[in-house]
């Protein structure tokens, strides 16, 4: 049998919400043993939204599929020198602990480093100066809010967690990178990661900064144009929505010959002195292009509108919610080979992603199961640490750890 990409790999993962369990859910897809530490009863995020019916969050079952679940009192003396002697335990390679959490003391990287030296510790904080942060707090400070949406009602944040889901690949990436300096020099090292500069970096990355500071450039919002070239949304005749792009030549005559509209609006763009020739001239004729192209799309309805747009030059996209995006996306569904619809013992049966990424030399792994708190407590200190059921049954007396069930 092929091992798996990160066979050998143990990661010691101590986090809450989304960034560094993303980043251990990333690893474990891929193989890597990925051992989450909860105090008792479980760290922040144990019953964070949504929930099943008996209670369970299925965010945090989601995002710690495949991870093996300790729950440790990481408030007293002897749970923090477990912790400890977990993140040190010998293994095949370098001892990995992943953390988006404040850690102090004996889990501090000095301390811990003293202990095994080729520690990799990736750690995520909220702004380079250690002063907390979470993703809104960053999204909000990034500039994207003030050009999302109309810009009639001031700023608008998106729902979606961005920066953290960025930021754990990105310590997803620096476990590796780290990893792989192991295995070229044999020093361990301290990786640290702010969420505000993911999210600054970003920000630089695209040119905004730089469009700021050479030219003076102001954004606005803009509603759903897609700004530097064409794309807007539109309401179809059902009351159903789509998205339509066009960048290049090819993708921008596609959808004039789709509409009818080859013809006449160039010229009423020419009429008005605007020309639709380049990405710049139609970015700029965007509201006329707009209300040329929006009673085509009244007149028709969503399914006309995807008998129209056959021709594979065409970039287009329906708006769907997510009931109707698992009703009706084949890419949401097992006709992906990423999704696998799988039972969670005391979650539910749902559809469950592997790794998106696919690799030709290995096959694609299994989805991974949500573990319940604490599942794997005692066997993991029995291998990791070598401790005997008296061991396990006087730390259980003591509320170290939790009863078994």
């Amino acid at each position: 049998m092929t091992p798996s990409l990160l066979s050998g790999l143990r990661i010691i993962e101590f986090s809450a919400f989304v960034a560094a369990p993303s980043a251990g859910l990333a690893l474990a897809q891929l193989g890597a043993d990925v051992i989450r530490i909860d105090p008792r009863g479980g760290n922040i995020d144990v019953k964070r939204l949504p929930l099943n019916s008996e209670g369970r969050s299925l965010y945090w079952a989601s995002l710690n599929r495949g991870k093996r679940s300790v729950e440790l009192d990481v408030r007293s003396a002897e749970g923090r020198t477990l912790m400890q002697r977990l993140i040190c335990a010998s293994g095949d390679g370098p001892p990995v602990f992943l953390t988006n959490l404040a850690v102090d003391g004996e889990l501090s990287y000095a301390a811990l480093s003293k202990l095994r030296p080729d520690l990799i510790m990736v750690q995520l904080s909220g702004s380079p100066d250690g002063s907390s942060a979470v993703d809104y707090t960053v999204n909000c400070a990034a500039g994207f809010p003030g050009i999302t949406g109309s810009g009639r009602d001031g700023p608008v944040n998106h729902v979606l967690p961005a920066w953290d889901v960025t930021a754990g690949q990105m310590l997803a990436l620096a476990v590796l990178a780290a990893e792989r300096h192991w295995r070229l020099s044999g020093q361990g090292q301290h990786v640290s990661l702010a969420l505000s500069n993911v999210a600054m970096a970003t920000v630089a990355n695209l040119g905004y900064l730089a469009d700021v500071e050479l030219n003076g450039t102001q954004r606005s919002a803009d509603g759903n144009f897609l700004y530097g070239a064409y794309g807007d949304s539109f309401a179809c005749a059902d009351s159903r929505h789509v998205m339509v792009v066009a960048i290049t030549e090819r993708q921008w005559n596609a959808l004039l010959r789709a509409t009818g509209l080859q013809d006449a609006l160039p010229a009423a763009a020419a009429a008005l002195g605007l020309t639709l020739d380049d990405e710049a001239g139609r970015y700029a004729a965007r509201g006329l292009i707009s209300t040329a192209l929006r009673p085509w799309f009244a007149a028709r309805t969503l399914a006309e509108v995807g008998a129209a747009f056959t021709d594979r030059s065409l970039l287009w996209g329906t708006y769907r919610s997510f009931e109707q995006m698992l009703a009706e996306d084949p890419r949401c569904s097992e006709a992906n080979p990423m999704f696998r619809r799988t039972e969670h013992p005391g979650v539910g049966r749902f559809l469950t992603t592997t790794s998106p990424l696919h690799f030709g030399a290995v096959a694609q792994p299994s989805p991974g199961l949500a573990p319940s708190l604490g599942q794997h407590t005692r066997p993991v200190l029995q291998q990791l640490l070598g401790l005997d059921d008296a061991a396990l049954d006087r730390l259980q007396a003591a509320g170290t750890i939790a009863a078994k069930d």
